[in-house]
């Protein structure tokens, strides 16, 4: 089963519309979104594309209470940070902030950790796969970036968009 990995989509209506096209091309089952929504018009580009949002809120998400009311009228779901969730047999982590990510890592309690709020592109493996898409936004670094993950054998990789 592949999941879609992205963060800091910042407003950036049009990166969304991308982004979803690219993890419909994939065949993305469900989207983990590290936060930074912003606003809560963001959330019908998702709704229309049909997949599956489960996000936590990054440190820009200003209307937090309509923001999340938002999610649950479409189905999805919407955190604080750090959120654990199960993905069939996977454990992942998911959260804006890279707060203690390395005592995180060394636990080894994940098969997967997810984080944003840095604007920038970070891919590794120490026994956990820890991934930062990038900004979805593209407003800092030029570029609209999200990922794929793999979960039958947890690869993951970076989609320019």
């Amino acid at each position: 089963m592949k999941i879609g990995l992205i963060s800091d989509t910042h407003d950036n209506l049009e990166a969304c519309e991308k982004a979803c096209e690219a993890f419909f091309d994939e065949d993305v089952k469900v989207v983990l979104h590290a936060g930074d929504f912003v606003a809560p018009f963001i959330v019908p580009v998702f709704s229309k594309a049909r997949l599956k949002l489960i996000g936590v809120y990054g440190n820009n998400d200003g209307e937090k209470i309509y923001l999340k009311e938002r999610f649950e009228e479409a189905g999805f779901e919407l955190h604080s940070g750090p959120y654990e969730l199960k993905i069939g047999e996977r454990s992942i982590c998911m959260m804006h902030e890279p707060r203690c990510l390395e005592s995180l890592i060394k636990a080894g309690a994940y098969d997967l950790i997810l984080y944003g709020h840095t604007h920038k592109v970070d891919i590794y493996e120490e026994g956990t796969l820890v991934i930062n898409p990038g900004e979805a936004c593209g407003y800092l670094s030029g570029k609209s970036t999200c990922a794929v993950v793999e979960l039958d054998d947890m690869s993951g990789r970076i989609v320019e968009l």
